[in-house]
């Protein structure tokens, strides 16, 4: 988790920004009404919550809703005060929105349809005649850097000299890793190298519009002296790779690239230009939302931890070690047309067969940090059960898997958390990690009570 400024090396321009620290959507919430949480002390109330949700945004590089079967364009989930939702996936323009349940088409004019923009000004509208009595929380959830990753017209000649980073696991052949990963071709063709780098700057251009998009959320606040008393969040839903094992975009892996995003915060209490080392999950911003209003995580079965006492520098602080990454595959069981040498299952093909997903690309992580490890332990749902780990102390750019040279009581142990953060539920998923000195392994109980090894909990894919 990073806490200040916006990562180095991103999509930024002119003076540094003073934020301290999947479908694009603009959520309204009332905290005090919505949540039944009762005032401070006279004089003073509780804080305010701004969430930014990018779509895409990887930290390693750099940089639905309206569904019938959701209730519709009409549907309004329950608590929201106002709600700004966009109809299907990221788009830019020719879309559709749900205004407090009513739908709004929007056209292809810039200065009226662009949506990272209408949701910047939607946003403005509400801080400007919002009450002032109560505490609120809003999520803003932009298109970018999805794809189209069709940028504002001003924006559109950036970056022509910048190009997908080139790091070790660039365009290399992913050796001893998962059969997906080992199908993309080595080395990737001119077409496709072009088309990956155009992508990366493309991405970095739609985020200048994000960049604008906070500079003028940030000053509101300040303008309406609500900004120290508003934490701000902004992270992303997933990473993104750009020619990494020589694939050529996507972000459906088990890698850093894909599974690690950009976590920023300001707010009261938390001291400018720090960063933590602390592992964190999206799974934790929940309680840290519910912690801000007042609200007991103890009646609540969330799996996640507040955040407030890293943010706010608790000392003697005890934190999770290891936290639990999943993945369901996506894919049919027919051949793709345009690749008919490929078995049945594959998806997201690009033309020169390369596939970046697939039925069986399902898998379960678990990923921990302590002192002295920086481990990631993967299996795959899939007919070879496939394991794959990880020393990122020795391979931070996790080129080889040392599956078969790693101590197998170690796997073992490995294995067996896995399992349980696959099953836990609520306090049950802070026990201690394998790395930490708490933690007992009784071999004992990866058998069931008939004598069999305990299966793993993979949700079931469509096949």
């Amino acid at each position: 988790m990073r806490l200040l400024p916006l990562a180095p090396g991103g999509p930024r321009r002119g003076n540094p920004r003073h934020l301290t620290f999947c479908s694009p959507a603009l959520l309204l919430l009332v905290l005090g009404r919505c949540l039944g949480v009762s005032g401070e002390a006279a004089g003073s109330r509780r804080p305010n919550v701004v969430l930014l949700l990018t779509d895409d945004q990887d930290e390693v590089l750099g940089g639905m809703y309206g569904a019938p079967d959701a209730g519709g364009l009409e549907h309004i989930p329950l608590g929201w005060s106002y709600w700004f939702a966009l109809e299907k996936n990221s788009k830019y323009y020719n879309y559709t929105l749900s205004i407090n349940g009513k739908a709004r088409k929007h056209g292809e004019n810039y200065s009226v349809d662009y949506l990272t923009d209408v949701l910047a000004n939607v946003s403005l509208d509400f801080l400007d005649y919002k009450s002032n009595s109560e505490p609120f929380f809003m999520m803003i959830s932009t298109p970018a850097p999805h794809s189209p990753w069709t940028a504002a017209p001003q924006y559109q000649k950036t970056f022509q000299n910048v190009f997908a980073p080139r790091n070790k696991n660039f365009n290399i052949h992913g050796t001893n890793k998962h059969w997906l990963i080992r199908q993309a071709k080595t080395p990737m063709t001119n077409s496709s190298m072009q088309f990956l780098d155009n992508a990366f700057r493309k991405r970095w251009q739609t985020l200048l519009s994000v960049d604008d998009l906070v500079e003028k959320l940030v000053k509101r606040l300040e303008f309406t002296g609500e900004l120290n008393n508003t934490y701000i969040f902004y992270t992303s839903d997933n990473g993104y790779h750009t020619g990494q094992f020589s694939l050529p975009i996507d972000k459906r892996q088990l890698y850093e690239f894909d599974i690690k995003v950009p976590l920023l915060v300001r707010g009261p209490g938390i001291k400018p230009n720090q960063t933590s080392k602390m592992l964190v999950a999206n799974i934790d911003l929940g309680p840290t939302i519910l912690d801000i209003a007042g609200y007991s995580l103890n009646k609540t079965q969330m799996d996640g931890m507040s955040l407030l006492p890293i943010l706010r520098g608790a000392s003697n602080l005890t934190w999770r070690s290891d936290v639990l990454v999943e993945y369901q595959g996506e894919g049919r069981n027919v051949t793709d047309p345009t690749c008919p040498s490929l078995s049945p299952g594959v998806s997201q093909c690009f033309p020169d067969c390369v596939c970046e997903d697939a039925y069986n690309n399902t898998y379960a992580c678990v990923r921990t940090m302590s002192a002295l490890w920086n481990l990631q332990y993967c299996e795959f749902d899939d007919q070879e059960v496939f394991v794959e780990v990880y020393n990122l102390t020795a391979d931070p750019d996790q080129i080889t898997n040392i599956a078969k040279s790693i101590d197998p009581e170690l796997l073992g142990k490995m294995n067996y958390r896995l399992m349980m953060l696959q099953s836990c539920s609520g306090p049950t998923c802070r026990t201690p990690g394998v790395f930490d000195p708490g933690y007992r392994f009784d071999p004992r109980l990866m058998f069931s009570n008939h004598g069999s090894v305990r299966t793993r909990r993979f949700s079931k894919h469509s096949l």
